[in-house]
């Protein structure tokens, strides 16, 4: 658990994060802690190789979800309605785990059925 003054962004380090994933036998929940620590905070070249990774294990899972658009970086952009049907919940509950998920300082833009940009600080 994170002490009220520790970050997400100072529990862990690269080394840290790299050997929880080449572990074996870890455990899930701090193998994808590992996962996103690295996707927010690695080296470019980490997090070239995790999203490409996340993006074929999501075609793999979900092949009728496909994203609205891409960043300029390439990265898919995903309608939070599709998300919510995909995944079987209410888009209210998308947008919360995605708040969970605590966008630090980086607003996350999102767009709903319409189209209408939502953007979660």
């Amino acid at each position: 658990m994170r002490e009220d003054n520790m970050s997400f962004k100072d529990e862990w380090d690269l080394a840290s994060a790299l050997k929880v994933l080449q572990h074996p036998t870890v455990d899930g929940k701090l193998w994808a802690e590992a996962v996103e620590w690295l996707l927010k905070y690695g080296p470019p070249s980490i997090k070239k190789i995790l999203l490409e990774a996340s993006q074929t294990a999501t075609e793999m899972q979900f092949p009728e979800l496909e994203p609205s658009h891409h960043t300029a970086d390439g990265e898919p952009v995903y309608d939070v309605a599709q998300l919510a049907i995909t995944l079987g919940i209410s888009e209210e509950e998308v947008l919360e785990i995605i708040a969970k998920k605590g966008v630090e300082k980086e607003p996350l833009e999102l767009f709903d059925s319409e189209n209408v940009s939502k953007t979660i600080h």
